[in-house]
């Protein structure tokens, strides 16, 4: 009987979680660690084991996915905390978390020459698609890695093969660009139409199935709608991944985009001036620049 490979997964908050659990319900053996133990605590009645020390979870599983905040706590965990040193040469470290293509460039660099396969694979979904098993998984690397690794990866939702080294990274920052923006353009539009006496959740419901549709207007309106502003995805993150296009941008000669420029000040202005709400809340940013009150 062939042996199921086995997983380290690195990293087990609102994402994490939900896709580490679909791992084990897939028949993954799965070692989870997180810097607050008590989250990947939350996986030991699924079946995982939990370890204090990421290099712990590495050193015997054929897959390594980090699913963390940002490029700099995903340099520390894998450079500086002993976890490239303990992954065995011939396994395929997935890095999950959004960072910059440049980051997941150098990464990928360090760990190759270590004769550890690796592939940039952010992820678009939100917390729903996570818990679903739906995520849009964009992956960067070799085609023979993303072979390796696509069974791997279709438990947690569909996967699709980007191109080299950190084009994984670059398929997300256009997915955060396209949301971050569409999130304004609607909360900007149902702005305007409660300005002038329409009800937004009617406007909603007329735009729905015309050239406006988009899952943005289907559950973002539905939240602005509603007022319900709990943080399914996280303002700040969002924020990171939008300077982060910026940063993109401008390495690859980009310099005019307005778009992202408009979505990125936004995003600032909300956080500056309420706190991590779900990044639906635009919503309030352009409430509270336009002086209406809620």
């Amino acid at each position: 009987m062939t042996r199921k490979q086995t997983v380290a997964f690195l990293g087990t908050g609102l994402m994490g979680l939900h896709m580490a659990r679909n791992l084990l319900r897939a028949g993954y053996p799965v070692a989870a660690w997180n810097r607050t133990r008590a989250k990947a605590e939350e996986l030991s009645s699924d079946g995982a084991r939990v370890v204090d020390a990421a290099p712990d979870a590495v050193r015997d599983a054929d897959f390594v996915i980090s699913m963390l905040e940002n490029g700099g706590i995903v340099e520390k965990v894998l450079f500086d905390s002993g976890v490239a040193d303990a992954v065995q040469p011939g396994s395929v470290v997935i890095d999950m978390s959004s960072i910059k293509p440049s980051e997941a460039q150098d990464h990928a660099r360090r760990l190759t020459d270590r004769g550890v396969a690796y592939l940039d694979a952010p992820v678009s979904g939100g917390t729903t698609g996570a818990e679903a098993g739906t995520l849009a998984i964009m992956a960067g690397g070799g085609p023979e890695v993303f072979d390796r690794a696509e069974t791997v990866l279709k438990a947690m939702g569909r996967p699709v093969h980007i191109g080299p080294y950190g084009a994984g990274q670059l398929a997300k920052l256009a997915n955060q660009v396209i949301v971050g923006a569409t999130i304004g353009a609607v909360a900007e539009a149902f702005l305007l139409a409660e300005r002038g006496g329409a009800d937004p959740a009617r406007v909603r419901e007329a735009l729905r199935g015309g050239f406006a549709e988009s899952r943005v207007l289907d559950l973002h309106g539905r939240r602005m709608v509603e007022r319900d502003f709990v943080t399914r995805g996280r303002s700040v993150t969002h924020l990171k991944d939008i300077d982060n296009a910026l940063d993109a941008a401008a390495r690859l000669g980009v310099n005019d985009t307005p778009f992202t420029k408009a979505t990125a000040d936004l995003f600032r202005g909300l956080l500056a001036n309420a706190c991590d709400l779900d990044h639906s809340a635009l919503l309030v940013e352009l409430e509270r620049r336009n002086a209406i009150k809620n």
